[in-house]
């Protein structure tokens, strides 16, 4: 426990990795097209093969971890990361590729919610635990920073097999500081079942979710194959319930879902990840092909935003401890809000001064956020710490698809139905869309504020093995 600041160190570069990796390829799609000679459907499926993968097992992650202990899990998604990470780096092939960014999903989706719920367990004490998911969040915000410029730069000056190359130094790096600071110790669940009846079914769920929503705009929203990946989602995710009620050790008690501060703030990570990859991903369009940037340019332009975010994200905890997680959750909320409203007020012939007081407002809400983390996993008893950050996380990716599908879905019907020049009308669509955005994220502003009330002190949750149930 003497060791445990170069503990999260360690957590934090393991979760900068799977961050940064969610992001760093988009600039640098073109080289590899280039060089790969890809079809467009093979360049489409190098991005979507990690989110896939990704989102698709973060329960099990979460679950495994519970199981069989977080330290191991930690090293072993580690492990299949960073393997994964130099095999897609000196990929010769499109397949290779592929299969190596999904291999890349299955390291991320053990050692993402093993990351987070291991800091429950190294800072016991509230306050420092705070601190720690602060500087924590922190180095995850500093990643939407560095992934877009990285990718841009790299495939631009040297190659583009480098983006994936160097998780090879930083997961040595991470591997060395985890084996001399993380304890062997760390509790396991004394229920050892892994319920692989829930496991299958949820990842299934998850699954053919992520799916539809990654290919419904290329195939057709209406087309068999998403009908089809929609509706196995659906049953796959009732299978789950089903399942969860009957059996007699869930890998996930379907009761927690009746704690406000559980289910509000899944809700309202879910609304935040809706904002920031929705914009992140839209605005970096406009960036190109409204002002002109190049990729790197495109890539730079965000990094005042994150640097904010991330600063932001290491004072939240004082801020928590001063007006509490409901009133600095739910400004954090209002801002990111204005600052997508902002944004929907930039048109043609403006520049970068004009959207950079906008950004600067939506990276100093996105910050506030980070208290949200602490707040949901004290919500549950310490042996479910992995479920709970796998839930977490799986809130993260689904909302921030689904920003991305469902602003994508009206900025290109306004834009259809717009009338004038390419560009204006592409304008149109895109300031549409960031209005719809920013009512969404809006709407996390009374969820946090009726969800995140204390109902009790960190420390009676930290060890308390069933919570008590407020209706939600």
């Amino acid at each position: 426990m003497r060791n445990r600041w170069l503990a999260l160190v360690a957590v934090a570069l393991g979760t900068f990795m799977t961050y940064l990796d969610n992001n760093v390829v988009n600039v640098a799609l073109p080289s590899i097209q280039s060089d790969l000679h890809l079809s467009i459907s093979g360049l489409e499926w190098i991005a979507s093969a990690y989110i896939l993968v990704f989102a698709g097992l973060l329960l099990v992650g979460g679950r495994v971890a519970d199981v069989f202990g977080m330290r191991p899990m930690f090293f072993a998604g580690l492990g299949i990361f960073t393997a994964a990470s130099i095999a897609a780096g000196l990929a010769g092939s499109q397949e290779m590729l592929i299969g190596a960014r999904a291999v890349q999903g299955v390291g991320a989706a053990l050692l993402t919610p093993t990351a987070l719920a291991l800091l429950t367990e190294l800072f016991p004490d509230p306050k420092e635990r705070g601190a720690a998911i602060g500087i924590w969040g922190g180095v995850g915000a500093l990643a939407l920073a560095i992934g877009p410029l990285t990718g841009g730069y790299l495939s631009q000056h040297a190659s583009w097999g480098w983006i994936f190359l160097i998780n090879a130094p930083i997961g040595l790096a991470t591997a060395i500081l985890a084996a001399l600071s993380i304890p062997a110790s760390t509790r396991k669940a004394t229920n050892r079942s892994l319920d692989l009846p829930g496991l299958a079914t949820s990842a299934l769920a998850l699954f053919a979710l992520t799916y539809g929503l990654i290919e419904g705009e290329s195939r057709g929203w209406t087309s068999g194959v998403i009908l089809a990946s929609f509706a196995l989602a659906a049953f796959a995710a009732i299978g789950f319930v089903v399942i969860e009620r009957r059996t007699e050790h869930p890998m996930v008690d379907l009761n927690f879902f009746r704690l406000r501060v559980f289910s509000g703030g899944l809700a309202t990570m879910g609304l935040w990840a809706f904002g920031v990859f929705g914009i992140y991903f839209f605005t970096a369009i406009f960036l190109q092909n409204v002002l002109g940037f190049s990729p790197t340019e495109a890539g730079s332009a965000f990094i005042p935003m994150a640097l904010l975010m991330a600063v932001m994200a290491t004072l939240a905890p004082r801020l928590e401890a001063r007006f509490g997680a409901g009133r600095t959750v739910a400004a954090g909320m209002a801002l990111m809000a204005a600052g997508v409203g902002g944004l929907a007020t930039v048109g043609e012939g403006s520049g970068y001064t004009d959207l950079l007081p906008w950004f600067l407002v939506f990276g100093l809400g996105g910050g506030l956020l980070v208290p949200l983390n602490n707040v949901v996993l004290s919500a549950l008893p310490q042996a479910r710490a992995g479920i709970a950050s796998g839930m977490l996380n799986v809130s993260r990716e689904v909302f921030g698809l689904l920003g991305i599908t469902i602003l994508g879905a009206i900025l290109s019907n306004r834009e259809n139905a717009a009338t004038g020049a390419p560009l204006h009308r592409f304008l149109d669509g895109y300031q549409f869309a960031l209005v719809i955005a920013a009512a969404l994220v809006a709407a996390g502003v009374p969820i946090a504020l009726v969800a995140l009330r204390r109902l009790r002190t960190p420390e009676t949750t930290a060890t308390t093995e069933t919570p008590e149930l407020q209706p939600a």
